[in-house]
């Protein structure tokens, strides 16, 4: 029995289903869609237990109204600091989820940047991290600014390395042809893109992946590397006297990036 369980939603959205050890419960990350998640827990004769939010983006918590719908009681948790109608514990940093039906326990991480009040779930060597850190990428700043985001992917870098990432969107490949704009020679990305292209080409999820895998291979975690911060300052054409103001420019290139 897997513990993690993905759900497809919208083009390219992932809703987590937690199960843990539990054979009876599990709850879902972000169910921006209804649909597919009951289709889902029928299917494999579940309950859901709670509602985890990362951000109160629509493709993330459309969903919950309808589901409610169906399970009037389900707790919803989420970000106290964003406006999410639903939300019935509303969340700060370092609190704690307590899930007794799956006999879990996640610890609440602020990471703001791509929305104001942005948070990961960090536990049981897993992360549930929304729209902050993608594999080979990262978030939009719609809401925060570069330095919020670059201290929230900081935070979440310094999380154990076999951390499984699991992140909100089908974005890998994509995000892989930039990494390789970025750092042209390097192998480690040149090798994780083929192995992504074979997923992909099998239509199979390539998340979650592992946290030590995007330190090798995610521009948005390596804007120390003197390498990634010389093709950065050539690309814009300004010296950059640290890795935030690389991390800035990086953010800046891949919103522009077309390859």
């Amino acid at each position: 029995m897997q513990p993690v369980l993905h759900v497809r939603a919208f083009e390219d959205n992932y809703i987590w289903v937690i199960r843990g050890n539990s054979r009876t419960h599990a709850a879902l990350v972000d169910p921006g869609d209804a649909a597919p998640v009951l289709a889902a827990l029928s299917g494999l004769g579940i309950q859901p237990a709670a509602i985890l939010c990362t951000h109160h983006h629509g493709d993330h918590v459309g969903g919950i109204p309808e589901l409610l719908q169906h399970f009037p009681a389900l707790p919803v948790y989420g970000p106290a600091h964003e406006n999410i109608e639903t939300l019935t514990h509303p969340l700060d940093d370092n609190d704690e989820v307590l899930l007794p039906d799956l006999d879990l326990k996640l610890r609440v991480l602020e990471v703001p940047g791509h929305t104001r009040g942005h948070l990961a779930y960090y536990g049981h060597g897993w992360l549930f991290c929304g729209d902050t850190l993608f594999s080979a990428g990262c978030g939009r700043l719609f809401e925060g600014t570069a330095a919020q985001m670059h201290s929230s992917l900081a935070r979440l870098a310094a999380l154990p390395g076999d951390t499984q990432v699991y992140c909100a969107h089908e974005y890998t490949l994509a995000n892989l042809r930039f990494a390789q704009a970025v750092e042209p020679d390097n192998a480690d990305i040149a090798t994780y893109r083929r192995t992504v292209e074979a997923r992909r080409s099998r239509d199979e999820p390539t998340v979650p992946s592992r946290l030590q895998q995007e330190l090798r291979i995610n521009p948005f975690l390596r804007c120390a590397v003197p390498e990634v911060r010389a093709k950065v300052e050539k690309h814009a054409g300004i010296p950059l006297p640290d890795s935030l103001s690389v991390f800035a420019a990086v953010r800046s290139w891949k919103d522009n990036f077309r390859g």
